[in-house]
């Protein structure tokens, strides 16, 4: 008798995730914002992250409140359709501002900084009785496109029943705006220079999924938010799918090309 066939992989829900960097206030060094999600949560429940989410249908956003690079430079970067680019970058915008209160976005001709009313425009976002970019036209706002650089493109491998296709993007915070831990998706929320975070991991006392654990050993190689910058700028970016064995309850990911690396983690 023939083996029923495979049931075929989900389709990858596009998502934004936002390294949000700064320079250490207190001594030099690069830290990184990350949230540790509520235990339960549907997806990533426990896990440390960086802020981020799917993309919603009211991501469109607006031309003439977009300042610059276009779409299209995001989506070649990316490898990614422009419409969908122009998504990403949008959600990648909302998502950080939903969950840290960061708003990447500016009056015309000025840079970002606090914003008066942005307590209340949040709690609108996050309660889904506003869009971004019908606020950003309300508060003559621009989305600024230009303080956001693509970083690396992670897919879910195929056999997951949740999967997303999900740009990662990195951005300063602005000066005069404080990532906070406002939110009801995380637990815990602070800025961590990458060697704490994995050093947490390494100890147990973090859980990191594969991408992230891997961002942050590559924003490590950096000492300042500047040359994480830099070399957003300067990276190639390739889809990377991980691979993945499950033997019981643990499941090891690697990566394709990059033979030496391996990542561990228990399922319940």
């Amino acid at each position: 008798m023939n083996a029923p066939p495979s049931a075929q992989p989900v389709e990858p829900s596009p998502a934004a995730t936002v390294l949000l960097v700064r320079d250490d206030p207190d001594r030099a060094g690069l830290q990184v914002f990350l949230q540790r999600r509520v235990t339960g949560m549907a997806f990533a429940g426990g896990m440390t992250v960086f802020p981020g989410g799917g993309v919603s249908g009211d991501d469109i956003p607006d031309p003439a409140r977009w300042r610059g690079p276009q779409p299209g430079w995001f989506g070649e970067r990316l490898a990614q359709p422009v419409d969908l680019a122009a998504a990403l970058v949008t959600a990648a915008v909302r998502e950080t501002f939903e969950e840290c209160g960061v708003l990447l976005a500016s009056r015309p001709g000025a840079e970002p900084g606090a914003l008066d009313a942005a307590t209340a425009l949040r709690a609108e976002l996050v309660g889904r009785r506003a869009t971004l970019p019908g606020l950003l036209a309300e508060q003559d706002l621009e989305l600024r496109a230009d303080l956001l650089l693509p970083w690396a493109r992670w897919i879910t491998p195929p056999a997951n029943p949740r999967r997303y296709d999900t740009a990662f993007l990195v951005a300063r915070v602005p000066d005069g705006q404080i990532a906070d831990d406002a939110t009801t998706e995380a637990v815990e929320a602070r800025w961590w220079t990458p060697a704490e975070a994995l050093a947490g991991f390494d100890a147990g006392d973090l859980e990191l999924m594969a991408p992230t654990r891997r961002t942050l050993q590559e924003l490590g190689r950096h000492d300042t938010a500047a040359a994480v910058l830099d070399a957003a700028a300067r990276r190639d970016i390739d889809p990377i799918t991980p691979e993945v064995r499950r033997e019981g309850r643990v499941a090891t990911i690697t990566l394709p090309g990059v033979p030496d690396w391996r990542h561990e983690e228990t399922r319940a």
